[in-house]
């Protein structure tokens, strides 16, 4: 007889209402998550997955209802439950973990009581007893240093550590559910490969049961059992980790997992666009006849548009909400099915190219010796953990920082330190795209007048209309587009206002910082696949920022990873994802979540905390954390070791050794 579910949701219908009417955000939900077990949902934004969590702990804003359904816990009926009856479950049996630990935290108080708070409420614990629990949970979280930590305000501490903290706060009362609302989209891939490792351990302590909602499915393959696919408020798919990903049975399925960046096939630079999800997704509460997926799928049949699907079994325990789930294709098949020329290109002239830079913030160092060369037409993937100076070096570039020494060129001419003192034509060349376009896009302008400024400031005494037509054409929005704020527009669309803005002045070189990391995979590829477009037809060149290696993987020629404001490893792409590498990026790649198994290198963990440019250590600055370190690692700088082919890496150890230590791992 099979165990009772932990958490039953049944039929769950939710709304919500705006402008005077109720619009459908969750339709007939049903799902089940076992004791112990860890259920994913995943989805793109505005299907519905965290609307249907909020439900769960009854937390929906006030203008939100559940209109129909029955949710249960441990047999209880929630919405049954009176306030007090769900205070006390929600902080004895349920934790919630959210995207941004900082938004959790009280900026006032010291990280001790915050977490001894949850045991004299809910453990009624006298504040002594509590301060101790406190310390101990901190150090069951492999805290080091649990008592100082306790005694350091949130903002002391990084990404990883304050959201090591919110789970301590979740884990106090040992709850029988976890619900995970995106935890580690903000967080570097080494530090978010820490708290996967962190959630496998604590299933095994606390025995508790995870809901881990998440847009990035690798992450999701790699904590969880079961999955749920959410499209337009509906589940429609459903099954084992295995089946879902290697045997998709739904259209929406593999079109998503086909969205994502493959490590395991030769480095393209763009060469093969991704595949991607036409259309965008229906606007809550659009009624729709058949099946709500069918004007964005490539299988779509006639009785697609009039017969609304029912489940289907297609595998062991797999669900399928599709007419057609026989015919749906592997995620990979239309793009192994493409073949292209992957032959290195020859060398194109230097574009940019920057000489010795420095920059020190006081007595802190932030960038060291920066030596970097761009040629036309290339794309150079910039990467590394948060703090290791990429943005700073950007925005260096961009002019928007004054280094301490080095020089500049682009084109061969001497490029100004601060963009104010450069000429027109070289600020019409080097444009930059940031990670948010929400805070480069004025919200009280028309994308027209935004882009309009653009074209005057920038263009080239350029027919204004003419090129605004352009522009929406070169970056596939529509002419509606023009018409409206950017808060009328999706994510991906603000993304490529933002990118048609900088090609306003047909620019030369464009730096991206972190285009793509808040975007769901289906608008990441369509971004991506824009950029490597125009690329193609206007032989711009990129210094692409992001801490997705996959990512770079599949845009860029050349890839440089950074650690501490220095360049520890530079050279091609296949080169650097191929033994001999830095210990660092060795590491940076065995963190990365990969969906199809664990085809990682085997890579033991980093040790302990990035120190942060002001504790820079002596000698090679990542000899603390590094595997591999020796005696002479401590107190004399590595040389610069080359491997052929423009591939260098900053090491002591000899690049025969390196790559013997690596490639037994790979086998």
């Amino acid at each position: 007889m099979s165990e009772p579910p932990l958490i039953a949701i049944d039929s769950l219908s939710i709304a919500y209402r705006r402008a005077k009417h109720w619009h459908r955000a969750v339709s007939d939900l049903t799902l089940r998550i076992a004791p112990g077990a860890a259920y994913g949902l995943v989805g793109e934004s505005g299907c519905g997955k965290s609307t249907a969590a909020m439900a769960l702990l009854r937390y929906l804003p006030r203008n939100g209802r559940i209109e129909s359904g029955r949710i249960t816990f441990d047999g209880q009926d929630l919405l049954a439950l009176s306030a007090e009856q769900l205070r006390q479950l929600r902080g004895n049996r349920i934790g919630m973990v959210y995207q941004h630990p900082g938004s959790a935290l009280n900026p006032a108080l010291r990280i001790g009581r915050q977490i001894a708070e949850m045991y004299t409420t809910h453990r009624t614990l006298d504040r002594r007893d509590a301060h101790t629990a406190a310390i101990d949970m901190l150090g069951r979280l492999q805290i080091a240093d649990p008592a100082q930590v306790a005694m350091l305000y949130p903002h002391e501490l990084s990404g990883g550590m304050q959201q090591r903290v919110v789970i301590a706060m979740a884990l106090a009362t040992d709850p029988d559910l976890l619900i995970l609302d995106e935890p580690t989209t903000a967080l570097d891939a080494t530090v978010q490969a820490e708290i996967l490792d962190l959630f496998a351990a604590l299933r095994r302590e606390f025995s508790a049961a995870l809901l881990f909602i998440s847009h990035n499915l690798g992450v999701v393959r790699q904590v969880c059992d079961r999955i749920g696919v959410m499209y337009a408020g509906e589940l429609v798919e459903e099954g084992p980790a295995d089946g879902v990903f290697l045997r998709p049975r739904h259209p929406y399925t593999a079109a998503l997992l086909a969205c994502i960046p493959d490590t395991t096939g030769p480095a393209l630079a763009g060469r093969v666009p991704l595949a991607h999800i036409p259309g965008l997704l229906p606007e809550p509460g659009t009624a729709i006849q058949g099946c709500r997926f069918r004007e964005r799928c490539t299988l779509a049949q006639a009785d697609c548009a009039v017969r609304r699907p029912p489940f289907v079994v297609t595998g062991e325990a797999q669900l399928s909400l599709c007419l057609h789930a026989d015919t749906v294709p592997e995620p990979r098949a239309a793009q192994a099915a493409n073949t292209v020329d992957v032959t290195a290109p020859e060398r194109r002239p230097t574009l940019l190219q920057a000489h010795g830079l420095r920059l020190a913030y006081g007595d802190t160092t932030v960038l060291r010796e920066i030596n970097l060369e761009l040629a036309s037409g290339e794309t150079f993937g910039l990467v590394g953990e948060s703090g290791s100076g990429k943005t700073t070096l950007a925005k260096l570039l961009a002019g928007l920082l004054r280094p301490d020494a080095g020089a500049l060129s682009l084109a061969g001419d001497t490029l100004a330190n601060l963009a104010a003192r450069r000429t027109r034509t070289q600020r019409r060349a080097l444009q930059m795209v940031f990670q948010s376009p929400d805070g480069t896009l004025n919200p009280s302008h028309r994308v027209g007048s935004i882009l309009k400024r653009a074209i005057k400031v920038l263009g080239k005494n350029a027919d204004t209309a003419a090129r605004l037509q352009a522009l929406l054409l070169d970056t596939s929005l529509p002419d509606a587009v023009a018409r409206r704020r950017p808060a009328a527009l999706s994510g991906g669309q603000r993304q490529r206002v933002a990118i048609a803005r900088a090609f306003a002045g047909q620019p030369e070189l464009v730096i991206l910082d972190e285009p793509t990391s808040a975007l769901d995979v289906s608008v990441q590829a369509t971004i991506l696949n824009l950029l490597a477009e125009l690329q193609r037809e206007h032989g711009v060149s990129y210094l692409f920022i992001t801490h997705d290696l996959a990512v770079v993987y599949h845009l860029a020629h050349r890839i440089g990873v950074m650690y501490l404001g220095e360049l520890v490893e530079v050279g091609p792409t296949a080169q650097v994802f191929a033994p001999p590498y830095h210990p660092y990026t060795e590491a940076l790649l065995a963190a990365a979540p990969r969906l199809h198994g664990d085809d990682r290198p085997a890579a033991p963990r980093l040790r302990g905390q990035n120190p942060g440019a002001a504790n820079r250590p002596a000698g090679c600055a990542f000899h603390t954390r590094c595997p591999h370190s020796r005696a002479v690692c401590t107190d004399q700088a590595p040389p610069s070791r080359a491997t052929g082919h423009g591939h260098t890496i900053l090491c002591h150890i000899p690049l025969d050794e390196l790559r013997g230590l690596q490639s037994e791992r790979r086998d």
